[in-house]
């Protein structure tokens, strides 16, 4: 039967008139992301500083959206001109999340898990032009005690061994 005087609609009324409002304490009190959220993306590194990128670009090609561009660039021939372990690193790379859709298919692509995603998610910026991230910005910050690339590799390491994860603290 229909409730011509709408007493349920009434009923909600009055039963969350006298709840406590639930309030947000945001920004001073950040409520935790879910651990699969994807957020700003981060370019990872070795734990001796050395780049994960090799600048293979294929998270560009992933990119629906179109909103990553990598060049790639040869590492130098002497020992102390590295940025990663293989033949080439990632020279210049942007990530414009004017155009992000934050679909994760580029880390999905990323062969040696150098662009991953974090739980940031504070992206707003008064000028357009600050919401395209360059390296320097998506890199992760330096482990303790490494050094800043360019460097050499460990000594009696190769490339092969960054790449299976036998290069630790």
């Amino acid at each position: 039967m229909a409730d011509p005087l709408g007493l349920a609609g009434l009923g909600v009324t009055f039963k969350t008139m006298f709840t406590k409002p639930v309030t947000e304490q945001y920004p001073e009190e950040r409520t935790p992301t879910a651990e699969r959220y994807h957020g700003r993306h981060q370019l990872n590194r070795y734990a001796d500083g050395l780049e994960r990128c090799i600048g293979c670009e294929l998270c560009a090609w992933a990119c629906p959206a179109d909103a990553i561009y990598v060049e790639g660039a040869d590492n130098g021939d002497e020992p102390g001109q590295r940025f990663s372990p293989g033949e080439r690193y990632g020279s210049v790379y942007q990530i414009n999340y004017l155009r992000c859709i934050g679909c994760g298919l580029c880390i999905e692509a990323c062969p040696t898990r150098a662009l991953t995603m974090t739980g940031v998610y504070e992206l707003a910026d008064t000028e357009r032009v600050d919401l395209i991230y360059d390296k320097d910005r998506l890199l992760a910050p330096l482990p303790a005690g490494a050094e800043a690339p360019p460097h050499a590799m460990r000594p009696g390491t190769t490339a092969g061994d960054y790449y299976r994860g036998e290069v630790d603290e």
